[in-house]
């Protein structure tokens, strides 16, 4: 992998978005803090292209933040979006002005001269819409520019130094409401800045393997299983690495989803002949619950616990020296602040939390080049079955969190009851790959029912499906209500317990995805 595209972050909600559109036209990028760039880190990364993000602040304004100057100086094309065109202009000795007429949301521009970011996609004379999110706005073009799209606000909504392959546009190609952006992206990637778009999950496998090999020699590895999607691949992709010195370990809290723990079990101990060990930690998990009401105290108790039994698991393999982690590429991106500085520190998905620490292992983290969709793109180029690639999140709690109130183990099964009953309409009327996420809530609910003329007083339950890209939003799936009825009888009929079946409508925001 040679081809690669610097992404310069400016702190916008969406550069990640920008990311994913450059992977899908088969390019390698990575994503950088503006303050983490200097221009020898910058001239190191040896990118073929540069695209500089949105970002909240203004060019207007001192103090902002600014694009390294050996951007401009390298000879590789360079792409500003939104804050990236105007701190370019700004850089470049054009000028930037704040108090004219804003433009939020969509728009449309009208093309007035060919380009190559254009090539094959707009050409002079079009009108075409696409999102914009700005209030400042280029008012004098750098020398070299031209102007190649206007709108009706931005009068330098999309220009051009064709001699040096600079171009800026005031709008956001990366989101979709910016309908051909991704072709724009797309153009810029491949035919500006000459990229190859031969970065593929099956070069990435092979590159992974050749790494993960290198890193670990003839060591051994732990890697804690979930049988959730990132763990499982990191887990089939090591085995093909390393084969025998991997050793997975499968701590079973209990509060796994109906015949979720005989799944795991089954898919990687004799269908991949993995080496697995299966703790059935449940007892343990239920007694230390048993009470806890507070959705914070479920989570940390369940956290703590997990640690303990995983670190007595792996330390009687004895000479590990290394743990494998399902870290994603959004969980080591370091995100701007308004201030220009990183904001916190890099974000901790990690479901060992300090184990590596207290147990002086290693890390080794296959996947953290990799965003979700990709991780499901390469579990499919391993070979892995589609509903073990394709299943929706869950979180690490388990069905702790779907039970506000205290956790019974008679309550756990009620749940996993109605969950596999909803699960298997859903499957059924083929809509599991349209949702994100859905699962049901036992409410600390008792209702009266009447059945079979007899008087009833069992408890609630809250269907929940949503639609999302990122998990950061959410909205809430429009099931017809001929399936909601369907569900429904379904549930109270074959769960003794519950008599009535509610569906959550909420979107995220204000509410959360689960509900504690």
């Amino acid at each position: 992998m040679t081809d690669r595209i610097l992404i310069v972050d400016f702190g916008s909600q969406v550069t990640q978005l920008i990311a994913r559109r450059v992977r899908e036209a088969g390019v390698y990028c990575e994503i950088h803090p503006f303050n983490a760039l200097d221009d020898a880190r910058l001239k190191a990364f040896d990118a073929k292209g540069i695209i500089l993000s949105g970002g909240p602040a203004s060019v207007t304004e001192t103090g902002t933040p600014r694009v390294p100057q050996a951007a401009f100086t390298q000879g590789v094309p360079v792409l500003g979006i939104c804050y990236g065109e105007q701190a370019m202009a700004a850089q470049l000795g054009g000028a930037v002005e704040g108090g004219h007429h804003r433009e939020f949301g969509r728009a449309e521009v009208e093309v007035k001269e060919p380009s190559a970011l254009f090539d094959g996609v707009w050409k002079p004379g079009d009108r075409k819409p696409v999102w914009m999110s700005h209030g400042d706005r280029v008012t004098r073009l750098p020398p070299g520019f031209r102007v190649v799209a206007t709108s009706q606000n931005a009068p330098f909504a999309a220009v051009a130094d064709e001699a040096r392959r600079f171009y800026g546009v005031q709008f956001h190609p990366e989101v979709m409401h910016t309908p051909d952006g991704a072709k724009l992206l797309r153009n810029f990637a491949l035919n500006i800045a000459g990229c190859a778009g031969d970065w593929t999950m099956g070069a990435f496998r092979q590159r992974a393997i050749a790494a993960i090999r290198e890193q670990v020699g003839k060591a051994r590895v732990i890697c804690g299983l979930s049988g959730g999607v990132d763990s499982s691949v990191v887990a089939v992709l090591l085995h093909e690495a390393i084969g025998e010195q991997l050793q997975c370990v499968f701590v079973d809290h209990g509060l796994l989803r109906l015949g979720e723990a005989e799944q795991v079990v089954r898919m990687f101990r004799d269908h991949y002949n993995i080496p697995l060990i299966h703790r059935d930690a449940s007892d343990l998990f239920l007694k230390e619950l048993a009470g806890v009401t507070d959705p914070e105290q479920k989570r940390k108790t369940i956290g703590r616990l997990f640690i303990d039994v995983f670190e007595a698991e792996a330390k009687k393999v004895g000479d590990a020296q290394f743990l494998a982690q399902g870290t994603l590429y959004p969980d080591v991106i370091e995100s701007v602040s308004f201030t220009g500085g990183p904001s916190v520190t890099i974000k901790s998905h990690h479901n060992v939390g300090g184990l590596p620490e207290r147990m002086h292992l290693k890390l080794v983290e296959p996947l953290r080049e990799l965003f979700k969709d990709e991780v499901r793109a390469l579990g499919r180029e391993l070979g892995m079955p589609a509903d073990m690639v394709n299943r929706h999140p869950f979180p690490g709690p388990g069905l702790a969190i779907r039970i506000p109130g205290d956790i019974t183990r008679e309550k756990l099964d009620l749940l996993r009851q109605v969950d596999a009953v909803y699960l298997d309409e859903i499957r059924k009327s083929a809509l599991y790959d349209d949702i994100w996420q859905a699962f049901a809530v036992l409410l600390p609910v008792r209702t009266v029912g009447v059945m079979g003329d007899g008087r009833t007083y069992d408890q609630a339950c809250a269907l929940r499906a949503v639609t999302s890209t990122d998990g950061m939003t959410a909205d809430y799936y429009p099931f017809p209500h001929e399936f909601l009825g369907r569900v429904a009888t379904r549930i109270i009929n074959e769960v003794r317990g519950i008599n009535r079946v509610t569906y959550d409508i909420t979107s995220k925001p204000p509410g959360t995805i689960e509900w504690e």
